[in-house]
């Protein structure tokens, strides 16, 4: 049941609206590097149009988590998973499944942005290219639509055959942003976007963040706690690859459940 604090206390209406649908879902989730046991029995559940903040200290397993979403974890040898993912409702783990695609539906955004060596416009137009789009005009439609999304385009349109190495630190972070939506992903995974940033181009991210989630379901990881209590909706909190606490980030930074969480929030712990 979803709760909001509002300025007389509990907004009643808000918390008898129905939670939203699930788009994302993790049930029971346990994984493996080789015989190291990463994951414990990870069960969550991330909204549609919703952002998921995913926090705990360094090595607890949340960008492990994050990276199962699309399947990237499948890259390294010797890694294995138990329990199940479900994208709207379908096992992504399921063989039949269609892995380019489901990393088309599920973008990623890594810490350090990694532009690739070529223009601001190829950089955008890349995925789409990949996936078939050959006409001119239909590409500068993507890469004109995609920069404005990532609040990118005023700063760029007038040398869009630049170098993208030529951008600043935040401006490549949001082009990594575009590049991602450029082939319509239905949910957006962000590992630190920001952590690298200075703190004007972290608050145009975090903007970012907030318009974005109109339209695309969000997963965060952040080490950065006040963040986390800005962007987010939902909040997870890990530790030692095992979900100590998930629920309504209102509700995580001002009286969670269990100690463990209230320690690290309060900076007690970590």
């Amino acid at each position: 049941m979803r709760t909001t604090l509002a300025a007389g206390g509990l907004d009643r209406a808000a918390s008898e609206r129905p939670a939203p649908r699930a788009k994302i879902e993790a049930r029971g989730v346990n994984f493996y590097y080789g015989t190291t046991q990463a994951l414990h029995d990870v069960s969550l559940a991330a909204g549609v149009c919703q952002v998921t903040a995913l926090i705990g200290p360094s090595g607890c397993g949340k960008s492990t988590f994050l990276r199962l979403i699309n399947r990237m974890n499948d890259l390294i040898p010797g890694t294995r998973i138990e329990g199940s993912i479900l994208l709207d409702g379908e096992d992504i783990y399921d063989p039949r499944v269609d892995v380019v695609d489901l990393r088309r539906r599920v973008g990623m955004v890594f810490q350090r942005s990694n532009p690739f060596p070529k223009s601001i416009y190829e950089n955008v137009a890349y995925g789409p290219r990949v996936h078939g789009v050959r006409d001119k005009a239909a590409l500068d439609e993507i890469v004109e639509k995609t920069l404005r999304a990532a609040a990118l385009w005023d700063e760029v349109k007038d040398r869009l055959g630049s170098s993208a190495l030529s951008l600043s630190g935040g401006q490549q972070q949001r082009l990594c942003i575009a590049r991602a939506l450029a082939v319509e992903p239905e949910v957006l995974l962000m590992d630190e976007p920001a952590s690298a940033l200075d703190p004007l181009a972290t608050a145009k991210i975090e903007e970012l963040i907030h318009e974005l989630k109109e339209r695309y379901t969000i997963v965060i990881v952040t080490h950065n706690m006040q963040q986390a209590a800005r962007v987010s909706d939902m909040t997870a909190y890990f530790y030692l690859g095992r979900l100590i606490e998930f629920g309504e980030t209102a509700k995580i930074f001002t009286n969670p459940s269990r100690q463990e969480t209230e320690d690290y929030i309060t900076g007690r712990f970590g």
